[in-house]
């Protein structure tokens, strides 16, 4: 009851496809994939800490058990926060790929943020972010070699590094749907007055955390070679159709200009 006093009001959801759900905790966005009523569905990232309460009751109100798999994009401190009390809630399995287990298992913590990236105060303050691992032990495992998700037909994931080193982003081919974590987003992440006003518009991945940037532009490009019809991100708004298409056409065409910064730690 606690955290659902606390973070009151902190969420928002928005239904970018009648099976696709993503539900925004404070700045960083949990999806739902599977069709309202179901018994199978898949659970992408966790959202921050504090937000369990939340997660569950939309759940709850949106299907009819818990989800078949929790499925990590990575394992930073905003898609994890929740994680550890969902699977002592549901006892449902979690998934991710091989590179990031190492953050997930409590093996190794992840490099420290760079606050001098992006010029926002989201990164000047990136110092004080949590970069340790967390340990999730034997509940956590790799998500399947062949590409398929757990609970969720149709879909596969794709390995997409560079905001991390085992980053994963989900794509649905037939409907052209994809939940792209934060290979991409669609708010200056950087920024707290974009993200309080959740500005829409196509950036590369938040930059105070991104270690590996030419993974990073490889990873763009992929994505936008598939052409997505519609996308939920990590931060910011679902987008969709031409706006969707053209910018992030545009971001894998001019990613070292749109998104690497000038100079840091990890340029």
């Amino acid at each position: 009851m606690a955290n659902h006093l606390f973070t009151e009001g902190m969420t928002a959801n928005e239904e970018a496809a009648p099976d696709l759900l993503s539900l925004r905790t404070l700045f960083v966005n949990v999806c739902f994939i599977g069709e309202p009523g179901s018994r199978s569905w898949v659970l992408v990232d966790t959202g921050m800490a504090g937000f369990t309460d939340s997660i569950i009751r939309l759940a709850e109100e949106r299907f009819t058990g818990p989800p078949v798999a929790i499925v990590l994009t990575h394992g930073h401190f905003d898609h994890v926060g929740s994680v550890i009390e969902l699977v002592q809630h549901w006892g449902t399995p979690v998934y991710a790929h091989p590179l990031e287990l190492p953050y997930l298992t409590g093996m190794k913590d992840y490099q420290k943020p760079d606050p001098s990236v992006g010029g926002g105060l989201m990164s000047g303050i990136s110092f004080l972010y949590p970069n340790d691992a967390i340990d999730l032990d034997d509940r956590i495992t790799s998500l399947p070699q062949d590409g398929s998700v757990p609970g969720a037909p149709g879909w596969k994931w794709l390995h997409t590094p560079g905001h991390t080193p085992g980053h994963v982003s989900l794509f649905h081919e037939r409907r052209r749907l994809m939940v792209a974590g934060d290979a991409f987003i669609t708010v200056k992440q950087e920024s707290a007055l974009a993200v309080l006003l959740q500005e829409k518009e196509i950036h590369g991945p938040p930059a105070y955390f991104t270690t590996d940037w030419q993974a990073a532009q490889r990873s763009v490009k992929m994505l936008a070679g598939l052409n997505p019809a519609i996308a939920v991100t990590g931060h910011g708004h679902y987008m969709h159709g031409t706006e969707l298409t053209d910018q992030l056409e545009r971001l894998a065409r001019d990613f070292e200009h749109m998104a690497v910064p000038k100079q840091g730690r990890y340029v």
